[in-house]
This record gives structure tokens, sequence and C-alpha cells, in this order.
């Protein structure tokens, strides 16, 4: 195979197929993320005889941002030349999510990767080159990003969940020029994107203005970048490593304690907070951003109200551990479900559901429950429990501060009625006069979700 810094154009088509022949089985789905730029236009002609060679399914996929008044036009584009060449070709209209402190770039890339997701494919084939990864890793440079920005994109990165298709970029060793002279080569028609010239980006800036000086005094540039970045890569697997082994230590139930976070280095307390955000689904913060969490989590007194929001999700602390709550809008407390013995009935806003199962001498009597309307309340004050027959009734409030209920869960808890009885809470148990003993028709009552 030709080394990419010499590539000819005839070596272009046997370079992507060595690098598929690493990622896919036979019979697997590809889909292209088909832009009509030249880069995804090469591809997609190098693409389609690959299929028949190494026995692939491939299908083309245009993301159309609505952000350049010639995108529908560029769909059109693209539905034709994927028509001639018997390629399935789809189109997917997004609205690009203006959000303050964002760019337009990051906006429509995260729009555009939310529909990748989305596909039931087994590859989101991408098109970025060499150039691209220079480009990527002086941007992330120049914003300060630590290693994990700065190893840049990977040739092959696995989806983020049980279905969602892996990512792979054949083409990211070769140069654009190589790209560039494959497509004349081949007579290939592709569009242009007028925005590639607009400077006010930063990207097209280095591009246009930054990158050619760069050329000019170190020619290899691109080769060296993209070795730093591999580097890179492989000091983020080594510190993803060391967190795992920390978070195990550290993290159960969805909660960091506080203790083992306290006893480690401030670097390898940021590097464990940094892996583990993400494993409950919070965005990871900036550096700056984390550099305040790591204070406020682990400096403030005990009794200190911490409330850290990161975009859907707030951190707290209580009696020494961390958790992740939802945001979600304010309920009213006369908030009431009826439950018309159904075996699950959804929560909305709390963010779970309870589920009701059949059993005998275990949960709650089912002629007592029902004897009454049963309903799901939130806390209004006041309320009386006796989960255990061996003691008196108690506040509901006391029992909860002696389970170790975070207080801004407590306001969120379904509490079960029949009538005006509180008969179960979550995580405090079941009313004394309404269990059910051996022999009697009972009902186990569970609460799945957070709270």
């Amino acid at each position: 195979m030709a080394n990419s810094k010499k590539l000819l154009p005839s070596d272009l088509p046997a370079f992507v197929e060595a690098k598929l022949k690493n990622w896919i089985q036979p019979g697997q789905r590809l889909t292209l993320a088909l832009s009509g730029g030249i880069d995804s236009i090469a591809l997609l002609d190098i693409l389609v005889p690959l299929g028949t060679v190494l026995n692939f399914h491939l299908s083309a996929l245009y993301v159309n941002h609505q952000i350049s008044p010639n995108a529908a036009h560029w769909a059109e584009f693209c539905a034709g030349l994927c028509a001639r060449r018997g390629v399935p070709f789809m189109s997917v209209r997004v609205d690009v999510a203006r959000r303050p402190g964002d760019s337009l770039e990051a906006q429509a890339r995260a729009a555009r990767y939310q529909v990748f997701s989305e596909q039931k494919t087994n590859f989101i084939v991408l098109a970025q080159h060499l150039d691209d990864q220079a480009e990527t890793l002086l941007l992330q440079l120049l914003r300060g990003s630590g290693a994990k920005g700065l190893s840049a994109m990977a040739e092959r990165r696995e989806g983020g969940g049980m279905v969602e298709p892996h990512y792979v970029r054949p083409l990211l060793d070769v140069p654009r020029q190589a790209i560039l002279d494959y497509a004349r080569a081949n007579n290939l028609e592709w569009v242009e994107d007028e925005s590639n010239m607009d400077i006010a980006f930063d990207r097209n800036y280095l591009r246009h203005q930054v990158m050619p000086l760069l050329e000019r005094r170190f020619p290899g540039y691109r080769q060296t970048f993209a070795r730093t970045s591999r580097n890179l890569a492989d000091s983020v697997e080594l510190m993803d490593d060391l967190a795992q082994l920390d978070c195990a230590a550290a993290a159960a139930g969805g909660r960091l304690r506080v203790d083992a976070l306290v006893s480690l280095t401030m670097p390898r307390g940021r590097n464990l907070l940094r892996f583990w955000l993400p494993t409950q689904d919070v965005p990871t913060p900036s550096a700056g951003r984390l550099e305040n969490m790591m204070q406020q989590l682990c400096s403030s007194r005990d009794d200190a109200k911490i409330r850290i929001q990161l975009g859907d999700a707030v951190i707290r602390r209580y009696r020494g551990e961390i958790y992740v709550e939802r945001s979600t809008h304010a309920l009213q407390q006369e908030f009431c479900l009826p439950w018309a013995l159904q075996d699950t009935i959804d929560l909305p806003g709390l963010g779970g559901c309870l589920r009701f199962e059949c059993a005998v001498g275990r949960g709650l009597n089912h002629a007592k429950l029902v004897a009454e309307p049963v309903t799901i309340r939130l806390r209004q004050g006041g309320e009386r429990l006796r989960p255990d027959c061996r003691r008196p009734n108690r506040s509901l409030k006391n029992l909860l501060q002696e389970a170790g209920v975070p207080p801004w869960q407590r306001q969120k808890l379904p509490l079960l009625f029949s009538g005006e009885n509180l008969v179960y809470v979550p995580g405090i148990g079941a009313e004394c006069g309404y269990q059910a003993v051996e022999g009697e028709p009972g009902v186990i009552v569970k609460f799945e979700g957070r709270p």
C-alpha cells in the first residue's frame, strides 16, 4: 500500500480498502455522511465499487443544517448522484440550536451527530482527512483544551450506546491535495460551500491564513500534528484506565464518595471527576469549571448547600457523597395520580415509575390497599408513617433524615396513599397496618428511577 505522504490518485482506493478491512465484516451496513463537497464525493466514488469487493451495504446520508440558502440544492445534487450510482440516499433536516457561547460550527456538529447516532447502520463513514486533523488540533490548542481535546479525531470510534453506530474515517491519514488530485483525475463533480471561504469562522481563518504559512516553513507539519494527536490519544487512554480504577473504589449507586475524591492528588481527582461525570450523562465541563467544582465539592463545609448546574444536570453533595440530579420543571404540590390496578404507572416530572407486583404474604395487603381510592402524591409536610410495627408512629421528615435521603429528593418522592392514609414511601417502607401477613394476597411496590 502506498505511503499516505506520496499517494497517487490511483492509490487511494487501495488505501481505503486496506483501512476498511481492519474495521468491517462482510454483510455489514455502512452509511456515508455525504455533504456534496469534494471529500465526501471522492469517498463515495471509492466506496461504491468497494461495496462489491468487501461485501458491505452502502447508503448515504445528507444532513441539511438549513444554514446556507444553497443547502436544499446540495441535497438534490447528492440525491441525484446517489440515484445514478444505485446508492440508497436519505436527507435529514435539522434545526441548529443557537446556544449562547457556542460557535455555529459546534452547534451544527452537535445537531449532525445527533442524526448520525439515530441511524440503523453499523458504521457512519466520515470523509475527514489529514488537513482536517491538523486544523482540529490547532483549534483545540488555541481553546486551551486538555489531552482529550488535543487527541483530536480518531480513525475509528465506538458508538456511544448499545445500538449507536461506530464512526470510521478512512481518509484521516490522507492529505487534502491527494483527495483533490483523485477527484480531478476521475472527473468528479462536487459542490462548494460558500461559507468555507469566510475567514470569520476560526477553522477557515486557520485554513486560509495560518496553514499556508506553516506549509512554507514546516512542510511536514500535517504528519507531525497527526503524530502528536496519536500520542495524546495514548495518554488519554492511560488516564481513563487510571480513572476506571479510582471510580471502582469511589463510586457506587450513581454517587461518588467525597472522601475518596479528597484522598487523591488534585490532577488525579480532576481526572476521576472528568471520567465519572459522563458515566452519569453529564457533559464534561471546561478545565476552569472542573477546577471550581473540585474546590466546592472537596473544600466546602460539611453543611454547605452545594448546587452546581451542568447542562440539564445539577451536581450536589450530601453526607459525604456527590449526587447528580436531573433538572425538572417545578412540580405542583397538588400533584396527584390515581392507580387503576395497572402494573406500571409513569411519574412525569419525577424521573421514574412505580411498579406493582402481585405477591402472597408480602408487600401491602391488597384488600386493605384498594378499600379506598389509591393515589400517588408528593409531600405536603406533617406526614407520618409506622414502617416498623415494633416502633411507634413517626414523622416522615425524621424517617427520611434517618434513611439519609437528600433534602432535594424528599420533595419529589412518590408517596402512595389509600384514601387519606399514607401507606408506602420508597426507601422507607409500608405502613404497619397495611402490611400483608402470611397467606394474604399482597402488592409489592417498587420505585424505579431517580427522584
